[in-house]
């Protein structure tokens, strides 16, 4: 029963308090530093969201991913985006950070569905990706903003793409980091990362209340997974997506494994892959420089009516391994 609750995208940290804090903690000061959140309505749930970075910059909008606030995105990332001159909009997803909570369905209700999902039954859920797609557009609507590009890492990559496929006009592009199409033949992930997400699930108050503080709420737990078994395989959908998309994995992601992030690019026409040499499923310090410059150059050449004249990777960083009509595949030489 916990592989199948495993497959479920955390963002695969282990789950000790000082551990997640160690990774956090810089993400947790950038946070501090910014302007109160403000909220956007999609029907009864209230989306909390921030917004950083020059007004007039086109947006981006950035989406973290199981049971995580926007505290969790690394904050020099968000940094190298809002110097790149642009509008960056961080939102907490429903039952998640300052936004609205759902009814917490218990651990049984979750094995519940847990078990028909292995006997291939419809899976309950109180929601789905595609309502919090429709958070990400309500956060949108609240700014008049028209067109954003969306990033998204973990379940947030599977909520991005699911703004890509169901709002393109709304959609100016896409970076789907260390995400999947859910694809039933894809690799499961390994038992130390299934370990993990079940010890957060058992949380006990004590622990959720120190999660909590450093952005990760073990009670969102079991609706998102529903949410994202009751989703199942969505490749047929993520393959209409026809705004310009960037892909970036970790080689050594043993959540989500490196084919996840291959098989997306693979998936939607034109996509560009980004694979990064020593980041598992996390976003470690020594990759953030060079993501952050790839993320910027992909902004740029979506923004840019020459998008086909330029190379995606220029940097001296970078070697090309493999290329293909509509795939590149990069790696970080160290």
């Amino acid at each position: 029963m916990s592989k199948l609750l495993m497959i479920l995208f955390s963002l695969g940290f282990t789950t000790t308090a000082s551990l997640l804090f160690a990774i956090s903690s810089s993400a947790v000061a950038f946070d501090d530093a910014k302007p109160p959140m403000s909220f956007a309505k999609n029907g009864d749930v209230r989306i909390a969201y921030r917004v950083v970075g020059q007004q007039s910059g086109e947006p981006v909008v950035m989406i973290m991913g199981l049971s995580a606030s926007h505290k969790i995105w690394h904050s020099e990332l968000i940094e190298g985006i809002v110097n790149g001159g642009y509008r960056v909009v961080l939102l907490d997803n429903r039952d998640v950070g300052e936004s609205t909570r759902i009814k917490k369905r218990g651990r049984i209700w979750l094995a519940w569905q847990l078990l028909k999902y292995r006997f291939g039954l419809k899976v309950k859920s109180p929601y789905s990706l595609q309502d919090m797609a429709d958070d990400t557009i309500a956060v949108l609507e609240e700014l008049g903003i028209e067109q954003a590009h969306v990033i998204g890492a973990s379940m947030g990559g599977m909520i991005a793409q699911t703004v890509a496929y169901n709002f393109p006009e709304r959609t100016q592009s896409l970076v789907s980091i260390m995400s999947t199409t859910w694809a039933p033949h894809l690799p499961p992930p390994g038992r130390e990362q299934e370990q993990d997400i079940s010890d957060m699930n058992e949380s006990s108050a004590e622990q959720t209340k120190d999660l909590e503080k450093i952005g990760f709420y073990p009670g969102a737990l079991p609706n998102q997974v529903t949410a994202i078994l009751s989703a199942g395989d969505r490749t047929e959908y993520v393959r209409k997506i026809d705004t310009p998309t960037l892909v970036l994995h970790g080689s050594e992601d043993e959540l989500l494994s490196v084919e996840h992030g291959i098989y997306t690019a693979e998936v939607i026409s034109g996509a560009q892959l980004r694979i990064y040499q020593d980041m598992g499923h996390s976003l470690p310090d020594h990759v953030i420089p060079i993501m952050t410059a790839d993320i910027l150059n992909h902004l740029s050449r979506a923004s840019s009516a020459s998008v086909v004249a330029t190379p995606l990777f220029p940097s001296k960083e970078s070697s090309i391994i493999r290329e293909s009509n509509n795939l590149s595949r990069v790696a970080i030489s160290r």
